[in-house]
């Protein structure tokens, strides 16, 4: 909701401003249409020329972040650490019976009230990964904290390439801009005879060419890859949570205070009350008995 309000008032501000000056919309929206055709296509083409089809797809997905935001929510955090607490619990009291849930976690009983965090695969192999790693004796931690920071690493670059394409266009829209004022500086050297009414209108659009590249690269095409950037790296806390809280484990720190570990660090603007979570783990102890 938020960017479609910032969308409303970048265009309001700049053609209102732009009309309240004085300004005649007709030449700008008769040499859109072409000067879009040069700039856009271009974009797109140079784009596609950079990335691979899995990277398309994958770019197009994350344009929707702008809108909807991060993924995680605070709910979901606080269910990641029930979740977390309910398998570091039954591997303290039976290594043997968590393996059927680790080992296929889409038929667990466990996993199966926590349906998102099911639903997420970074997150299901990060945390049967790691669990399983601990029961073959893999279970130093510092070797596992080095392993799972390379992991995390690697997981931000690949959601970071959206974020990084985006940018990419961005740069190259005022170049781009650039070449369709030329193109329309051309057509309008061609018609040097007209009259001097005519190569006004046919300059002005020429310049809208400039205009327009500029105008995506900083008004949109920017802060959409800012956004994105955004997005991803406050949805990565979560996958840093598992870190944390399956290090504190392997450290051997009580199933509580393991849980701890992992609340205190989560963002605040996402981290679950003490209370709320305590009480949320009493429950789960409760119907375990």
């Amino acid at each position: 909701m938020l960017g479609l309000i910032g969308i409303a008032v970048i265009l309001i501000m700049v053609f209102g401003g732009y009309m309240l000056a004085g300004g005649k919309m007709g030449i700008i929206l008769k040499a859109l249409p072409f000067e879009m055709i040069m700039i856009g296509g271009a974009a797109v083409g140079a784009f596609l020329i950079a990335n691979d089809m899995a990277a398309v797809k994958h770019t197009v997905r994350d344009v929707g972040k702008v809108f909807k935001g991060p993924k995680w929510k605070p709910e979901d955090y606080r269910d990641l650490l029930c979740l977390l607490f309910e398998l570091i619990r039954l591997a303290r009291a039976n290594p043997v019976a968590l393996e059927e849930h680790i080992e296929s976690p889409a038929t667990s009983a466990i996993f199966a009230k926590y349906p998102r965090v099911q639903n997420d695969h970074e997150a299901m192999d990060l945390i049967c990964d790691t669990l399983r790693a601990a029961s073959m004796n893999y279970d130093d931690p510092h070797q596992v904290e080095e392993v799972l920071d390379k992991r995390m690493e690697a997981t931000l670059h690949h959601a970071m390439h959206s974020s990084h394409a985006l940018q990419t266009v961005a740069d190259a829209l005022p170049a781009l801009g650039i070449v369709a004022a030329v193109l329309g500086v051309i057509k309008t050297m061609g018609s040097i005879d007209q009259p001097p009414e005519v190569l006004g209108k046919m300059i002005g659009g020429a310049l809208v060419g400039t205009f327009l590249g500029v105008f995506l690269a900083y008004g949109l095409m920017g802060p959409f890859a800012a956004r994105v950037k955004s997005v991803v790296e406050e949805d990565i806390h979560f996958y840093h949570l598992i870190r944390e809280v399956l290090i504190a484990n392997l450290h051997r720190h009580p199933p509580n205070i393991c849980i701890e570990v992992g609340r205190q660090n989560t963002p605040h603007q996402v981290r679950p009350g003490f209370s709320e979570l305590e009480e949320a783990m009493r429950a789960l102890k409760q119907d375990a008995a």
